[in-house]
Order: structure tokens, then sequence, then C-alpha cells
């Protein structure tokens, strides 16, 4: 990544960048906490793919949630399905102040439950149903028996059609509809197995006609909005009106991110896209709707259609669930992860492997083991550079495409990009570049949503009236965090008026000697 290295840790074997004084080194996993040129510490990665880790039981404390962070995860996700109010803001306190302790931006991802689509109880608690039996679900709260059990959804009746297939307890059990109204739907179990007191239920065929956002979803969306988050997932999007409906009550407060799990989703993918911040990819649901076979290609053309939109896109769900028990996962694991790097994955997460497992530092550990060793895989560059789609629709699309191409064909260590909304670093992360890219922003917001997106190392920096001395910041802060030494050359990349978003149109190659600014620009 264009990095000046230094000589090997001896602790470590592992070459450390030329910087002022190396405060701390992660041995496991080769990230620094450093402390540059200006006395201010920051953390440091070696790959450009992102890391989200889930919080929960297994890692809710100051000291484990500061150990993920120095162990890779660049993202935090607060799964609002689970814990209080209370619960919520105390995380969210703990990862302000690690972000502030290591002057290091990180995002902080809410993750709303949406609607839960449950069977009622059972008066025996679980009854075993075998297949070619009939089985009637229907809005009778009477306890069920092995003949029908209550779903209290109308809507779901409302929408269902015969020859529509019903999928309980993650899609374990099977049931085709064979006649409907608008209280009952009596099915044929063509997979069945135990089924038991308020299992879930999909209903992959039809497009229901429920909103992503429950009242408690709402509610839950006001609270962290308030508290402060930087992204805000969406479940249960089916439409492009959904993640609208959202954005409305967000009023800016947080970007917002949408799961696509369900196949009405990837119907109307293009609309939802350019509705969203981001998206992601949620296979856990996606493979119980659609038929496993179809998940991995679906994954790979959203990944590409993320990238062609400048907007991080996340893969999820079950990437090293083994590791909730084991300290080591399995290789299908480790070429799940190394998969969607591969792809171009703005970042790859952990649910209840750091949540609840029994080896969170571990399991962020070996992610970024693996990111890193796929991205020093010349493989990984052909893949990259051949999936790259030419977009040259705006100055800004010129400007960074211009930026890349100098920067690979010349000595540049690094791309700097000044940027207020995030965009200008976004259009940037596409291209997917060899060197590193680093944002400069005087907005803190900015600068934490970055945090999400690929190859984006941001950097604080005040608001500027004069392009010289965005160039010179930029200069500081690629000497400052090991980037590049007073003899290298960056690309500056920025936009007059500046402060007004949107006006990216400036590139300038420039060393990173200061006095060498001054003198070929005393303006």
């Amino acid at each position: 990544m264009g990095l000046t290295l230094g000589a090997a840790s001896p602790e470590c074997n592992i070459p450390v960048p030329q910087i002022s004084e190396r405060k701390s080194w992660n041995c496991v996993s080769g990230n620094a906490i450093t402390e540059g040129n200006n006395g201010k510490t920051f953390m440091r990665r070696h790959r450009s793919v992102k890391i989200v880790a889930t919080l929960g039981p297994a890692s809710e404390d100051y000291e484990m949630i500061r150990a993920l962070h120095e162990a890779g995860a660049d993202v935090f996700r607060l799964n609002m399905s689970h814990g209080a109010h209370a619960s919520i803001a105390e995380k969210h306190r703990i990862i302000r102040q690690i972000e502030q302790e290591l002057n290091s931006p990180i995002a902080i991802l809410a993750d709303l439950q949406g609607p839960k689509l449950r069977v009622g109880t059972f008066a025996n608690g679980e009854e075993e149903l075998e297949e070619g039996a009939s089985f009637r679900l229907d809005l009778n709260e009477a306890d069920g028996t092995i003949d029908r059990v209550n779903l209290p959804h109308p809507e779901i009746f409302a929408a269902l059609k015969p020859g529509a297939h019903l999928l309980v307890n993650d899609g374990k059990i099977r049931l085709k509809v064979l006649d409907c109204g608008g209280d009952f739907a009596k099915c044929e179990v063509i997979t069945g197995g135990a089924i038991s007191n308020r299992k879930g239920v999909n209903v992959p065929d039809v497009e229901l006609p429920l909103a992503a956002l429950s009242q408690k979803d709402r509610a839950d969306l006001e609270f962290v909005c308030e508290l402060g988050i930087d992204w805000l997932a969406l479940s249960f999007v089916q439409r492009p009106e959904d993640v609208r409906e959202a954005r409305k009550l967000a009023k800016g407060r947080a970007a917002i991110l949408s799961k696509i799990e369900k196949p009405s989703a990837i119907t109307r993918f293009s609309g939802i896209l350019a509705a969203s911040d981001g998206i992601m990819v949620a296979r856990g649901d996606l493979g119980v709707e659609l038929p496993v076979q179809n998940v991995p290609p679906i994954q790979k053309r959203l990944v590409r259609h993320c990238r062609a939109a400048a907007k991080p896109v996340i893969v999820a769900t079950q990437m090293l669930e083994s590791m909730i028990d084991s300290p080591m996962p399995t290789r299908a694991e480790v070429s799940d992860v190394a998969t969607a790097i591969y792809e171009g994955a703005d970042a790859i997460m952990l649910s209840a492997e750091s949540a609840a497992g029994s080896y969170p530092i571990e399991a962020v550990t070996t992610m970024d083991n693996v990111a890193r060793e796929v991205e020093n895989d010349p493989t990984y560059t052909q893949i990259i550079e051949a999936s790259r789609r030419a977009q040259r629709n705006t100055v800004a699309d010129g400007i960074v495409a211009a930026a890349r191409e100098i920067a690979e064909t010349t000595d540049i260590k690094a791309i700097c990009c000044f940027t207020q909304s995030g965009t200008t670093a976004l259009l940037t992360a596409r291209e997917r570049p060899r060197v590193p890219i680093i944002a400069m922003t005087s907005e803190r917001g900015t600068a934490r949503r970055l945090a999400l997106s690929w190859g984006v190392n941001c950097v604080m920096t005040e608001e500027l009236d004069r392009f010289k001395m965005a160039v010179v910041n930029a200069a500081r802060a690629a000497r400052e965090q090991g980037y590049a030494d007073a003899l290298d050359q960056i690309v500056v990349t920025a936009g007059v008026p500046f402060n007004v978003p949107g006006t990216t149109n400036i590139l300038r190659v420039a060393p990173c000697q200061e006095s060498l600014i001054y003198s070929t620009d005393p303006g």
C-alpha cells in the first residue's frame, strides 16, 4: 500500500512504519497504535477492507470493546433486537471514549429489528410435523396442536395465494399453501420436522403488505439518532419506499443502510440502492428465502452494483460461525471471508461471533489476518482492477480517476482528498487505488461514516479556505501517519470554493516537504 517501512519488530517480526515513536503494537493482528509528530495517537490499519463487529453480552465493557478495536474492528454494530436503551447508550459512550483516546474515528451502526413474523404457542410446547400431512395456520389464538397453530399476522393471509410456500424455523419446515382466505391457510407439509412455540416464519414467494418499520423500530430509530449513531441499518426492506420512510424519520442524523434479505429486495435492488447510502448483504435470511445455491452469485452481483454506485456494501452473516465456540475457524469459513474480500466488499461483518461468542477478539483478529493476506495476493489486485468500471459522468468522477491513474503510474505514496460530505472519498474508494486513501475532513460525522468505506483513512482537519493550506495539511497528515516521508509525493484533490459539498475540481501532485510546497506555490 505504498508504506515507508522501517526495521522489523523483534516481538512480532512485522515491519513497522517509520514514525517518530512507536507507542504500541498488536502482535497478533499487526494493527499499530502510533504517536505521530504532532503528539497525537492514532490507529493504523494495514488493509483496505473494513471489519464490522457486533457488540453483545460477550463484548460490552470498556476493556473488551477497546481490545476489539485494537484487534481490527472499524465499525461497531448495536443490535436493537437485544438490549435495553440504557445498555445501548452505555456501549455508545464507551465507543466514543475509545475514539477520543485513540484519535481514531469509529462508526457506530444501529441495526433495527424489523417486523418479526412468528407462529403462536402449542399446547404441548412442540409438535412433530410429518411430510405429506395437512397443517393449518389461522388467526385463532388457541394453543396449537398437531393439526394447526395460530399465525397472528393477517397481512400474511391477505397476501397468500395457493401454491405459495411458508418456511418455519429458518426454513427447516416447508409448507405449501393449498387453500387460503383472509384468516387461514391450509397447507401441505413438504418438509417435516419439529415445530415449537413462537418459531419464525418466512414468506419467500409474495411481497407482504408490511411496513419495514414496526412501532418498536420507530422508537429505537428516534433513540439512536438522538444518541448520535452514524449508520442506521434497516431490516425487512422490500421496496425503495421503505428506505425513504426511514430517511424521513432519521432527518439527516444518520446514513441509511438497507439490509438485503428478501427476494423482493433483489427484484427491486436498483431502486433500493439509489434510495440508500449503503447496503448489507444479509445472507442468513436470503439463504432461507432463496435456494442456497442462488446466494453466492447474488452476493457477487450486489457487491459490484454497490461499487459502481460508490456506496459501501457489507457482506454479513455466518462468516466465522464456528468461532462462537472455537478459537479456530473452519477452512470453509476462511474461504468465505476471503471470497467477500476478493469480490471487493467494503466491509465484512461478525454477528454472534463477537456479540455472544467465547472468542470475540480471536474472531476479529482472524478476519484481520485473512484480509491482509488476501490483499497482499497479486491475484486480488488483478481481480479488483479487472472489475473496475469506467465512471466519467461528472468532473469529480474524472478527478478521482485521474488521481488513481497518476498514483499508479508514478511514485505516489497516497491520495489525499478533502471532503465535507464524504462523496469525494467514496468516489476515490470506488476506484480501488493501490495506494492509501487519506480523507481530510472538518466534519466528525463524515469521518465516522467513512470508517465503513474501503481503504479510507480519515484525518480530522480545521476548515480551510485556501488550496495551498489544504496541500500543506495533506502533506503533514501523510508524514505524521507514516504513509510518506518528506522526500515523497502525494496526490491531493479538493474543491474550490472550499467547504461546499460536491465541488471537487482540483488535482495536484505535491511534495511532502512543506518548504517545497511554499516555494512552488508562494500564493
